[in-house]
């Protein structure tokens, strides 16, 4: 009997996914980037990373995304992957905090650690957050890490965006309706 081939690892390709086809990667994720030893955690493990691209885990390493698909790929004998446009680092481009954010203008807070914690994934209830402020308006959330998948929904529904990591498992990420 052949074994079936496994399939390539891409910037498309989730967290889960690629650690349920090579359970061996997690070293080399957290080689890669420290901030993945959160992986080990069973609980975001079965949510966060289901819903994670390794492209969105680039940027929330603060690595580039060619550069952790080829060590993955090479780590699983896989060709070189040839990413011909780097993505975006998005709101972690913007270090400074942005002219629109006044605390004035924050009209609810939400701490998602606890959801998390339970094995919930608060992306649903957060976007329904967003879809009820008014122009304007400004929802804060606190998370363990950069909350990447929520924060690339946002902005393709058009919020603006930006983050400040406080510490290891404290991040603020901030939505603002224009």
């Amino acid at each position: 009997m052949t074994e079936t081939p496994k399939k390539l690892i891409t910037p498309q390709t989730k967290v889960g996914e690629l650690l349920d086809a090579f359970p061996e990667l997690e070293n080399v994720l957290i080689q890669i980037a420290p901030p993945f030893k959160k992986l080990r955690n069973p609980i975001l493990r079965r949510t966060v990373a289901r819903v994670t691209s390794l492209s969105q885990a680039a940027r929330v390493g603060g690595v580039s995304v060619a550069e952790m698909i080829n060590t993955l790929r090479q780590a699983v004998e896989q060709p070189d992957y040839q990413l011909s446009d780097e993505v975006p680092l998005g709101p972690r481009s913007c270090p400074e905090t942005p002219d629109w954010l006044r605390t004035d203008r924050i009209v609810k807070r939400m701490d998602v650690r606890p959801m998390i914690s339970a094995g919930e994934q608060p992306m649903g209830r957060v976007l329904q957050e967003l879809a009820s402020l008014a122009k304007g308006d400004i929802l804060e959330i606190v998370t363990p890490f950069e909350p990447a998948p929520l924060i690339d929904k946002a902005m393709e529904r058009g919020f603006h965006t930006w983050i400040s990591t406080e510490s290891p498992e404290v991040v603020r990420a901030y939505f603002l309706r224009p």
